[in-house]
């Protein structure tokens, strides 16, 4: 016999668990899968990732109870930003915004380790009455009809719902099964991700380096302590992984110019293979994609879960008011909504962002050229730089 939710969400990562919280008190049953055994969602291990979270992200954790779970110390200052290419002085300058969201600002954004976002929600969910968690069980299969949703798990449990919500990442299997297709991107590169302390002072600046061969974004953290992220083509990456500590921080050293002075690594590495996604549509009967089910950018932005946490709050506030009128909650007029407003939020930004990495990772002479002339433009025009900036905060 099959359990019956109102919704069940197939994935208890952060923008899984954000949907769920978007629902406390509304009088609706839901029911969170995750494969992952449950001490892996309420104590996430540190996974190198930096999460850059613009203002109107703040405001949304902040009114889902899990930016207050945050350690304040582990909260990081974003200042502002440069975009730095190839062996050019000249950069692309976004500079610290004296006001954000109707507010006074003292930075472009904040940056989050994910494992403490992931923990913080957690922590925020696991008290909430209306909300189950089935850890350590995947889903078989997944299929929905005009008037419900069907799950088989991998133990042989069923279960059914008015609502299903995919939040199982970029590779999404539940968005296979309901069979959305999706836009995926294989750049053939590596992220490689690790914390190194230095000695010259960050400013609190991101910076953005798009270098002949691999592209190196800064995420300052401490003024001594900086997030390298570095993107290189998949068959080059095994060289410099098999680099000692030592030797790596002397190449980025070197990669830099010298401008964070001596480097030393302070964490454990992680590489990530390089794949973007973006859904044909986020929603079939019954069901929508959020998180990076629906969208997976590339990271030079380190912007992805904003568009993840947007996708969750779009969705939640739809359902809870439909819920309040006594409509139904996995209408396809609903879901029609959620998804026409998250690609307009989404579409624009996945394939500018795609097209502008294919630019400046060309290395041939006319791309060159084109890569300075458009650092130059976009630093030089008022309304495409107040664009660009107000896509960094939100």
């Amino acid at each position: 016999m099959s359990k019956h939710s109102d919704i069940v969400v197939v994935g208890a990562g952060p923008a899984g668990l954000s949907f769920a919280r978007t629902l406390d008190g509304s009088g609706l049953s839901v029911t969170i899968v995750e494969k992952a055994p449950l001490e892996s969602i309420a104590n996430p291990a540190y996974d190198g990732r930096e999460i850059a979270l613009t203002h109107l992200s703040k405001e949304i954790m902040e009114r889902l109870g899990i930016w207050q779970r945050v350690p304040e110390d582990e909260i990081y200052r974003l200042k502002d930003a440069k975009v730095w290419n190839g062996s050019s002085s000249y950069q692309l300058y976004f500079p610290q915004p004296t006001k954000a969201r109707g507010g006074e600002t003292d930075r472009l954004g904040n940056l989050i380790s994910n494992h403490n976002i992931r923990r913080a929600a957690y922590e925020a969910v696991k008290g909430q009455e209306n909300v189950n968690i089935l850890s350590g069980v995947g889903v078989k299969e997944a299929r929905t009809t005009d008037t419900q949703a069907y799950l088989t798990l991998d133990n042989g449990e069923e279960l059914t719902a008015r609502l299903l919500v995919a939040a199982d990442s970029r590779f999404s299997q539940t968005r296979r099964q309901i069979g959305i297709s999706a836009d995926m991107h294989d750049f053939g590169r590596t992220v490689i991700v690790c914390r190194f302390k230095h000695e010259i002072s960050n400013q609190h600046t991101a910076v953005e380096f798009f270098q002949y061969g691999r592209t190196l974004a800064l995420l300052p953290l401490e003024e001594h302590l900086t997030n390298c992220v570095i993107t290189i083509d998949s068959d080059k990456a095994g060289s410099l992984l098999a680099l000692s500590p030592e030797e790596f921080a002397a190449d980025l050293e070197k990669q830099l110019g010298f401008r964070l002075g001596k480097m030393e690594q302070a964490g454990t590495l992680h590489t990530y293979p390089l794949v973007g996604v973006h859904a044909g549509r986020f929603y079939a009967p019954r069901a929508a994609l959020i998180g990076d089910a629906a969208v997976g950018m590339h990271p030079v932005t380190a912007h992805g879960f904003n568009l993840g946490l947007e996708s969750a709050d779009i969705l939640g506030k739809l359902v809870v008011q439909a819920a309040q009128n006594g409509r139904d909650i996995g209408a396809s007029s609903l879901l029609e909504r959620y998804n026409a407003k998250h690609q307009i939020n989404t579409r624009p930004l996945y394939h500018g962002t795609n097209a502008m990495v294919k630019l400046f990772t060309n290395e041939a002479a006319p791309a060159k050229l084109l890569r300075s002339l458009v650092l130059r433009v976009s630093n030089n025009l008022p309304p495409v730089k107040k664009l660009i900036t107000r896509q960094l905060t939100g």
